[in-house]
């Protein structure tokens, strides 16, 4: 753990994991059955998925910073029997419990003042209850995953069910080995993961490294000083990203970028969310042509990649289709030419549901059964790379035209004065919806009117007149997840209230 030095063996980590199995088994746990794990970055965490990986269960990684009844949707939803959590979210996870009829035990690790009980769920401390149990494997091992949950950014998160591997938990998937393949992973690396577990993305990165045998840096929170230092301090080769982890970089002062040796680094990946193409310029200057890309739907409907090279030729792009069989359709299912923006449509690479909701799986799938969609709006170019332009539930239609709002949100990233930024739909009696943005300003930087003008005249200058916003407002902070996601529904709320846009829902 990167902020409190904790260190966990290879050979605690298999204790650990086939105690916790154990006790899953002894409280009725059978294959396909499942469970949540919902705490911060935290030394038990990844012992928590494993148990699962080995026991034939689904496990649910939850946001740790959801509200109580945020998680007791998350937890009811899945059928989850078992909920681990820490001492830090004792509190907000025994008032979800106690809304979670399904659950037999919630096991809290360093937990005080445990009840006995809460709803109909025995309470327990997570130490204490596991050591009782044997530290050698289960006699029926087989393998289990994770279940988890869309973002939920624009409505209630779904569960993304995929059927169990059919392999041993010590053999490699064919995902695990295409990832292995494509990420370059082995056993003498040392990875830094500066994002949330609960993700599917750092999820996945930190479990194929451990499946490597590698050494796993955890950072408790991302902070883009201490980032830079650990790189330098454990000479740190693998690690992946989100872009706003590289603007925070890139904000930082020269001095400070340039105190720390980053030549270990071998392969940096990022995903999760739209990259400025400024942004990722800036960040191949500084680190080299390290920087890979990915674009993969927690669904895993398909995979796209490229590296730097590729980036640099094709700029903007997410890369080429290297796992599943893209469309881009129009809202008719109609093929659309290249070059033309479409929905995204995936001939099923992994097939999945959403779990206990079988109309959104209705909607995200074609009348015939063969492709599945999440939303997303791109095309792809002759090369036969692929870009992104936006998620289809952010479109904003003005006086009948449809305006996509990333490439605005990416183009005020880069101004000198800007943070953050957000950029949405909003009421216009005339156009329906008219372009609005909201930016963070940079710390000491005041967000006025003279700035909301500079802005304007940026975005002018090189956007053309639909893409502009009408507005500027200012906020201290805007509400990113710790994933990297924009949480746009919360900001467009203050301005749709009670009304709900029929775009943005």
């Amino acid at each position: 753990m990167a902020g409190t030095g904790t260190t966990v063996t290879y050979g605690e980590l298999e204790d650990r994991a086939n105690r916790l199995a154990h006790l899953l088994r002894a409280e009725g746990l059978e294959r396909g059955q499942h469970y949540s794990v919902f705490m911060e970055n935290h030394e038990r965490h990844i012992e928590c998925s494993a148990a699962g990986e080995r026991s034939g269960l689904y496990y649910t990684c939850i946001n740790s910073y959801l509200t109580a009844e945020e998680v007791a949707y998350i937890v009811d939803n899945s059928d989850s029997e078992v909920l681990i959590t820490s001492a830090s979210r004792q509190a907000i996870a025994l008032a979800a419990a106690a809304a979670c009829p399904k659950l037999t035990l919630v096991l809290v690790v360093d937990g005080v003042d445990l009840p006995d009980a809460v709803g109909s769920a025995r309470v327990a401390d997570y130490v204490a209850t596991t050591s009782d149990q044997p530290s050698t494997p289960i006699a029926d091992e087989s393998t289990g995953t994770a279940m988890l949950y869309s973002s939920g950014t624009t409505g209630r998160p779904k569960g993304i069910l995929r059927p169990l591997p059919e392999e041993a938990p010590h053999e490699m998937a064919p995902l695990w080995q295409f990832l292995n393949m494509l990420w370059r992973y082995r056993e003498d690396m040392v990875y830094l993961s500066p994002a949330p577990l609960y993700h599917s993305a750092p999820q996945a990165a930190v479990n194929l490294a451990i499946r490597n045998g590698a050494t796993v840096i955890v950072m408790e929170r991302f902070d883009p000083t201490d980032y830079l230092r650990l790189v330098e301090e454990h000479q740190v080769t693998h690690s992946q990203l989100v872009p706003t982890m590289f603007s925070r970089m890139l904000k930082l002062p020269e001095e400070v970028r340039n105190r720390y040796d980053l030549s270990s680094l071998e392969f940096a990946v990022h995903a999760a969310a739209p990259c400025p193409a400024q942004v990722k310029e800036q960040m191949i200057e500084w680190w080299g042509p390290i920087i890979h890309e990915y674009y993969g739907a927690t669904e895993a409907l398909g995979f796209a990649a490229c590296d730097s090279e590729e980036w640099l030729a094709h700029r903007g792009t997410v890369g080429k289709i290297v796992l599943g069989e893209l469309h881009v359709l129009d809202d008719d299912m109609n093929e659309l030419p290249m070059g033309t923006p479409g929905t995204l449509w995936f001939e099923t690479a992994t097939e999945f549901t959403y779990h206990n909701d079988t109309e959104k799986t209705a909607e995200s799938t074609s009348p015939d059964g063969s492709m599945t969609t999440v939303g997303d709006v791109g095309y792809v170019d002759a090369d036969g790379f692929l870009y992104l332009t936006d998620r289809a539930t952010f479109m904003i239609i003005s006086g009948g035209v449809n305006i996509y709002p990333q490439e605005t949100e990416n183009l005020l990233i880069t101004h000198p004065k800007v943070a953050d930024a957000a950029v949405f739909g909003v009421p216009n009696e005339d156009l329906g919806e008219e372009v609005k943005a909201v930016v963070q300003p940079l710390d000491g930087i005041e967000g006025d009117d003279a700035l909301a003008e500079e802005l304007l005249v940026f975005c002018r200058e090189h956007l053309s007149r639909q893409k502009v916003p009408r507005s500027i407002d200012f906020e201290a902070e805007l509400p990113r997840l710790p994933t990297g996601k924009l949480y746009k529904r919360k900001l467009r709320d203050a301005y749709w209230g009670e009304g709900q846009s029929r775009i943005l829902g």
